[in-house]
């Protein structure tokens, strides 16, 4: 991990382990265990692994919306003790809402996130201009007046990436943000993300069933175990950047994308050798 800088980790989990509830607990059945994980400041990382390992629990575990069982958590060297205001979230459902136009969905965390909720009155044409510019930049310019049945899929994933991104997070987490597109709008929208993170330099944590996107877009790449869900490799991606499409195509990409798979295909084969 490239933490030898001398700020401290943006994300820090510290033996983590989460049961989902009391009865559980007692019988020692977690859900994820023993997470340890250093994020530095404005690093993309990416968690893969198969279904059902906890990646979207450690999602929640990121955002505060699940309290730990036992180990800490800090985020931005806070301990994390409750829902976060300093992340955004997309998901692999788009989530938009079919009544109010792109631009108005964009501007829906401003509504209802401090500070910004009680400025959303005196503020909105401020407000309206930083989200048609984050329309404008990831191809949606002409399209804030239309409804999200207007708009492809791409669109609205890109619709919705800019209203994760419209309150100024210093982080995103993206769980499965474009599994449901065809492969051509998933590579288009792995360079609008690669665009937008090189720009601005939020942290990203995305969880993805892809290992070509987690090693295109990230700087680490995490593979999780089954269920209970740890860490049991970290890869970091030493490619160069600014990464283009091109490089998908070369052996050192597909190397380390075989190197991943091979790690959750022998983990596949010792759950069927050694069942629960």
């Amino acid at each position: 991990m490239s933490n030898e800088t001398t700020s401290p980790p943006f994300v820090q989990f510290d033996d983590v382990w989460l049961a989902y509830n009391d009865e559980l607990l007692a019988q020692n059945n977690f859900a994820v265990e023993a997470i340890n994980l250093n994020v530095s400041q404005g690093e993309f990382i990416a968690i893969v692994g198969p279904s059902g390992c906890g990646k979207s629990t450690f999602m929640k575990l990121t955002t505060g919306l699940k309290m730990p069982s036992m180990g800490r958590i800090r985020v931005d060297g806070q301990p994390v003790t409750g829902p976060l205001k300093v992340s955004g979230m997309a998901f692999q459902a788009p989530s938009l809402l079919p009544w109010r136009t792109t631009l108005d969905n964009v501007l829906l965390p401003l509504e209802i996130v401090e500070p910004y909720r009680a400025q959303f009155k005196d503020r909105r044409k401020e407000f309206e201009e930083r989200a048609l510019k984050l329309l404008e930049t990831v191809g949606l310019g002409g399209y804030a007046k239309k409804f999200p049945w207007e708009l492809s899929g791409g669109m609205q994933q890109r619709a919705s990436i800019c209203r994760a991104l419209i309150h100024e997070p210093k982080m995103l987490l993206l769980d499965e943000p474009f599994g449901a597109l065809d492969a051509f709008t998933r590579e288009e929208l792995w360079c609008t993300l690669r665009d937008l993170w090189q720009a601005q330099k939020f942290n990203v944590i995305l969880v993805t069933h892809d290992l070509r996107e987690s090693v295109f877009l990230a700087d680490t790449v995490y593979v999780m175990s089954k269920g209970p869900g740890r860490f049991v490799v970290q890869r970091e991606i030493d490619l160069p950047r600014p990464r283009d499409l091109e490089i998908t195509y070369t052996p050192e990409f597909t190397g380390i994308v075989h190197e991943l798979r091979g790690h959750i295909g022998a983990m596949r084969k010792a759950g069927v050798a050694t069942p629960q």
